[in-house]
């Protein structure tokens, strides 16, 4: 069918000065959709070539509006689950939007992610980016925010014109609204005014839960109307005149600086919340009412009655987008099945083959020359120092580094890290943020996607359990889009014991990050190792996280020279602080003072190892070690049981065995948290005088 003769726009209404729709385009996208969610339904789920099957029927319409409006090339959206139409709104290639659903190779993950987890990196950007989805309901807000933030930094700080009318857009169901992801998102996007719209298709039900579960009277909208710098407009999603009004109004609000706005359309459900979900909590009379509401005879009707198009025409465009739609899975079909030996390509960036979008080297960025030799300078400085030290360089050398946190910007934070850097650098670069590490961990995902660095900080290890979420889909994103997209930050953590500890401040618990999927994890024991550690995750194309122990901080051991602006530690590289031949032993972190301190005492001819990063950690440089003495003790903060002592342990049973000339030994804290009283603490904490015992023990066998 040949709709070119025959592709009229018209305004969405008389009296608002809208931009044209391209009535036959929305048309072809709806129909293209519904035939898609058609031939899933009835042939591929039944044939179990689609396991995880959402229809986006009555959410449609709005959604295509929507996306056909996201044409600004720094434009940025986060959809969910029920959002494919609005993908394909964005221009996304229709072979891949039939692939993705049946885990072929390629789509949008190349089998990794289930299909109706999209994501659009856009490289012409021609229009919107659309983020990894995520398969967790709120998670998609936040980081919107830190796009919305990015724009402006990338227009008032970097000042480049280009990024003016740009926006963050971010979607999601009504009942998404009562996740901590969302009003985290609400409460960083009004304090700064940022241009986030916040786009809510309220079909009343959360899967089987209707809205007065969620949320007084249940009616989220209604109860923000006192929210200060929020936009809100409301109405109908399947009206084919009044709802493109409301959406040209919500995108020209936010794209003329105005701010954060939220626009909620009520819109039907027109399904289950998956295929199997048969709705037998909706009573008969409200699912006719939904059918009733269907966008898409409205739509038919408005454009029959306005001689866009005729019935014959609407008839063959229909068939056409089915036979079109119909071929793509066909096509689909025939497309391989992932490569398994590739399963594992994608954890960590590889070198040479640069993600599509997010971080630095994304964009091409290019850092000074960096140098693995120390180049000791001016006298001792103290683990803090040297943080802040290496902090204000790369600011001062990379505008595109951002640092902020809870407290990190007039107080220079509450352990002192960065003492001075807000004045130095201004509100833009360092500054703060709410109480929720949900949403600054958030935040920096959406700013690292959009090319910056960002530089978090939780205020301590156990605050960061808010945000488990999002640093567990930051970590995965490069593996779950095929090396498509990226979010390299690093995220600083202080933790650890003190003076004294509690089970609130002093936690170590690092075998989690070790754990965490795509994360590196850094954890230095003294000032010079700190700078180097430091310094190499600011230019690596990982997310990091860097571990500060509150008992090094103001260390007298800790305390080392500068060793220059150019010092990195390459990860993966354990340090050998003193060679021997009798026991090797296994350090980091606060540990790595106490073994040494303990094997001069002994002077009985022990090798002590400093790690310096848990992921990677240097096999190697441990193996060789253990080959050589024959005896191993691996000494750490953390609890005993499945602690990453337990991983080393494994290691080396599986690699030098038969090098072993005594069983290994593991140094620990107990399975309890850490105890405030000054006496529990060091009975629970790894002393010099027990690690120093259990060294002589281990010898003597």
């Amino acid at each position: 069918m040949n709709l070119a003769a025959n592709k009229q726009t018209l305004q969405a209404t008389s009296d608002q000065p809208n931009q044209a729709i391209d009535w036959i385009r929305v048309s072809r996208l709806m129909l293209q959709s519904r035939a898609l969610d058609e031939i899933e339904e009835q042939e591929l789920v039944p044939a179990k070539l689609v396991f995880n099957q959402f229809s986006a029927r009555g959410h449609d319409f709005a959604q295509i509006i929507l996306g056909c409006l996201l044409n600004h090339p720094h434009d940025g959206a986060a959809g969910y689950y029920r959002s494919r139409p609005f993908v394909m709104s964005l221009g996304i290639n229709l072979d891949d939007v039939a692939a993705s659903p049946m885990a072929k190779a390629g789509g949008y993950s190349d089998g990794r992610d289930i299909g109706v987890v999209c994501n659009y990196p856009n490289t012409q950007r021609e229009g919107a980016m659309l983020f990894p989805m995520c398969g967790g309901v709120g998670s998609q807000y936040s980081p919107v925010s830190g796009w919305a933030q990015s724009i402006v930094y990338h227009r008032d700080e970097l000042q480049d014109a280009s990024y003016q009318g740009a926006i963050g857009v971010s979607m999601g169901g009504d009942s998404s609204m009562s996740t901590s992801g969302f009003w985290a998102a609400l409460n960083i996007s009004t304090t700064s005014d940022l241009p986030h719209l916040f786009y809510i298709e309220d079909n009343g039900y959360g899967i089987s839960v209707p809205q007065e579960v969620q949320t007084p009277d249940g009616d989220q909208v209604a109860n923000l109307q006192a929210y200060h710098h929020l936009k809100i407009i409301d109405g109908d999603g399947t009206d084919p005149v009044q709802t493109p009004a409301l959406i040209q109004k919500a995108v020209d609000y936010v794209r003329s600086g105005q701010g954060t706005c939220l626009l909620r359309l009520k819109v039907p459900r027109l399904c289950g919340h998956t295929f199997q979900d048969t709705q037998t909590y909706k009573p008969p009379e409200l699912i006719a009412e939904e059918q009733a509401r269907d966008p898409l005879p409205k739509l038919k009707a408005h454009l029959i009655s306005t001689g866009v198009i005729t019935e014959e025409q609407w008839q063959s465009l229909q068939a056409d987008c089915y036979q079109e739609i119909k071929a793509a899975v066909e096509r689909a079909k025939l497309r391989p099945e992932p490569d398994p030996e590739q399963l594992t390509r994608f954890v960590y960036a590889e070198k040479g083959n640069v993600q599509l979008r997010g971080g630095l080297a994304a964009d091409g960025h290019k850092f000074p020359d960096s140098n693995p030799e120390a180049k000791p300078e001016g006298s001792r400085l103290n683990m803090l120092t040297a943080i802040r030290k290496t902090l204000e360089h790369e600011l001062a050398t990379n505008p595109k580094v951002v640092v902020f946190g809870e407290d990190v910007g007039p107080k220079g934070g509450v352990h002192g890290a960065t003492l001075g850097l807000y004045e130095k650098f201004g509100e833009h670069r360092v500054f703060d943020t709410s109480l929720s590490e949900e949403g600054i961990i958030g935040r920096s995902v959406g700013m690292a996607l959009s090319g910056l660095m960002p530089v978090p900080e939780i205020q301590f290890r156990k605050y960061a359990e808010p945000a488990a979420e999002q640093l567990t889909d930051t970590g995965i994103m490069r593996w779950r889009t095929y090396n498509q997209f990226a979010a390299p930050m690093v995220v600083r953590i202080p933790g650890g014991f003190a003076k004294r500890g509690d089970p609130w401040h002093s936690m170590c618990d690092e075998v989690e990050w070790t754990h965490k999927v795509g994360w590196q994890l850094a954890m230095p024991s003294n000032a010079e190792d700190a700078v180097g550690l430091l310094r190499y995750a600011l230019r690596d194309n990982n997310p990091t996280v860097f571990f500060e122990h509150r008992s090094l901080l103001d260390n007298s051991w800790a305390r080392r020279p500068y060793p220059g602006d150019d010092y990195v530690i390459p990860f993966g590289q354990a340090k050998i602080l003193r060679e021997g031949h009798k026991l090797t032993v296994v350090c980091w972190g606060a540990m790595v003072e106490r073994c040494d301190n303990a094997a001069q005492q002994l002077g009985l001819d022990i090798e002590v190892i400093d790690l310096r990063t848990l992921q990677p950690w240097d096999k190697e440089a441990v193996c060789r070690s253990v080959e050589k003495t024959g005896r191993c003790l691996v000494v750490h903060e953390d609890n005993r049981t499945a602690g990453f002592g337990a991983e080393i342990v494994a290691t080396l049973s599986d690699e030098v065995f038969f090098s072993l000339d005594a069983p290994i030994q593991r140094l620990t804290m107990p399975d309890v948290p850490n105890p405030h009283n000054i006496h529990l603490m060091e009975k629970a904490v790894p002393s010099e005088a027990s690690i120093a015992q259990a060294m002589q023990n281990l010898i003597e066998i």
